[in-house]
């Protein structure tokens, strides 16, 4: 069964409306869309279609940047409002390349002549070369359904996970040869190798969020992130040298989070400066302590649920299967039952309440029973998950498990539920069924891959409730028989059972030919 099994958890989504009106108030793609609608035949752009200089102040106004003058104005009070637009002007311009990018505009360079303009433009325009027009992408705000909207905001994640991957300003600017030319190998960068520990981190994001099943956030240190990365498995106490790389990657990440928080994908809590300033220093190291220290200085990162939705897509276009729940609604109850098979508790039952609502109880219930049918190697665990759903349905499904109380592998299963339901006049199982249901449960959790202390207490309550279990038991006709007896005599810790029990799985072989 391992290899049939999906590579990662199913994560439990919001609904793509609900997803929608995310992605459109994400700051980043709301200021591309207020850019969009704010430009016109007049606005200036430059052979790229980036703003030019000189439009970018209007472009800051237009996202409601507003200047203040103080009337006797301290060299304290000029540099926080020069600050204050440089940071105005930058969030536009960021803006602005990803209206461009995702079509939100159409930028044009139809080699208009700039002397038509007349001499109103005050010069201001020199190195403009395109048209601006609203683009296609523009209407769909409007007009568009769920999906397009989403698929939208993927386009804007690429843009901003292309940026988040780039060269950092600083190694850039002593990377550029006298030709004007970046010089990778000067760099030390290559886009593929960041791009792919990027996609690796968020990967491993994503795989910590959903693996703990629920929809509540799950709010990650980034030096945990960090180390899921760089830290092999198998190290015990990570080496000085392994440490160093940890830290690198944390400062790395923390800046790529900065980035891509105000898309939506993440919330992001970001490392104390102060840490900073103290490593740069020698007293400190910018990875805890271990002791009571405050992990959050470190920095936390939280995917969000647009977020989820992003990287499960991106993953899904790389080709990894990366389910979700509800994938399974209009499936049959045989996918329903293999499919749930080792989700977490919270998924399965999630994934079970969707399949269960398009469906008439009493039908839905037979085809439960149906489908949990078998002899192959899974079958034990979908009547386990089968019992389970039916628990979901409830008393209307008693006609339905009524009708296969004669049934060699369903009657037991259906007299367990009629005995928790608290259904009258429910006959008593024959002694043959009351062992092959012994058998079929613990071939059931030994493939749920159980905890080894609740698999342990299974097998020694059977044991103790049946004298001479094992006598009775290798004679059971049910094809994991052999297998689950072995495993009853490596679990049971009482040395006399657990040799009584590998005997049992010597008959039960050799009853079998094996």
């Amino acid at each position: 069964m391992s290899g049939d099994r999906p590579t990662l958890p199913p994560v439990r989504l919001p609904s793509d409306a609900e997803l929608a009106r995310d992605a459109l108030a994400v700051p980043l793609l709301a200021r591309a869309v207020r850019l969009a609608r704010w430009a016109g035949p007049e606005t200036r752009v430059g052979a790229g279609g980036e703003l030019v200089e000189e439009q970018l102040p209007a472009a800051a106004q237009a996202l409601g940047f507003v200047g203040t003058e103080s009337p006797e104005p301290t060299e304290s009070d000029e540099a926080l409002a020069a600050r204050a637009r440089a940071e105005a002007e930058a969030d536009a311009s960021e803006a602005w390349r990803v209206a461009v990018d995702t079509g939100l505009v159409e930028v044009e360079d139809p080699g208009r002549d700039e002397e038509t303009d007349g001499g109103g433009g005050g010069g201001g325009d020199s190195g403009a070369d395109g048209t601006v027009s609203a683009g296609a992408a523009l209407e769909l705000i409007a007009s568009g359904g769920p999906q397009d909207i989403l698929s939208l905001w993927l386009d804007a994640l690429d843009v901003v996970f292309a940026d988040a991957t780039a060269p950092v300003l600083e190694d850039l600017a002593g990377a550029i040869g006298d030709d004007g030319e970046i010089d990778l190998d000067a760099l030390d960068w290559d886009p593929e190798v960041e791009a792919e520990f990027l996609e690796g981190v968020l990967g491993n994001l994503y795989l910590l969020t959903v693996g703990e099943g629920g929809t509540d956030p799950v709010p990650v240190p980034l030096p945990v992130l960090a180390a899921s990365m760089i830290v092999p498995d198998d190290m015990g106490e990570p080496t000085d040298d392994v440490l160093e790389q940890v830290s690198e990657a944390m400062m790395r990440l923390d800046d790529q989070f900065a980035l891509l928080e105000p898309i939506g994908l993440v919330t992001y809590v970001p490392v104390d400066e102060a840490l900073m300033v103290e490593d740069a220093e020698g007293g400190s190291d910018a990875m805890p302590s271990g002791d009571d220290e405050d992990v959050s200085r470190y920095g936390v990162v939280t995917l969000t649920p647009l977020g989820l939705h992003g990287i499960r897509s991106r993953m899904r276009d790389a080709g990894v299967e990366a389910p979700a729940v509800g994938d399974l609604a209009d499936k049959g109850a045989d996918a329903l039952l293999d499919g749930v098979a080792h989700f977490p508790e919270p998924a399965a039952r999630a994934e079970t309440e969707q399949w269960l609502a398009r469906r008439e109880p009493a039908g839905a219930a037979r085809e439960l029973l149906l489908a949990a049918k078998g002899t192959d190697p899974g079958a034990p665990l979908r009547r386990l998950h089968c019992q389970q759903a039916l628990a979901l349905v409830g008393a209307e499904a008693e006609p339905a498990v009524r009708e296969v109380l004669d049934d060699t592998e369903l009657g037991g299963l259906a007299r367990v539920w009629l005995a928790e339901l608290g259904a009258a006049d429910v006959p008593p199982p024959p002694e043959s069924m009351i062992f092959w249901l012994a058998i079929d449960t613990i071939a059931a959790q030994l493939d749920a891959e159980d905890e080894p202390v609740e698999l342990q207490e299974l097998v020694e309550g059977l044991v103790g409730q049946h004298s001479g279990f094992f006598d009775a038991a290798w004679r059971v006709d049910h094809p994991a028989t052999a297998d689950v007896l072995e495993a009853m005599g490596r679990l049971h810790q009482d040395r006399k059972a657990a040799k009584d029990a590998r005997k049992a799985a010597f008959k039960a072989r050799s009853r079998n030919g094996g």
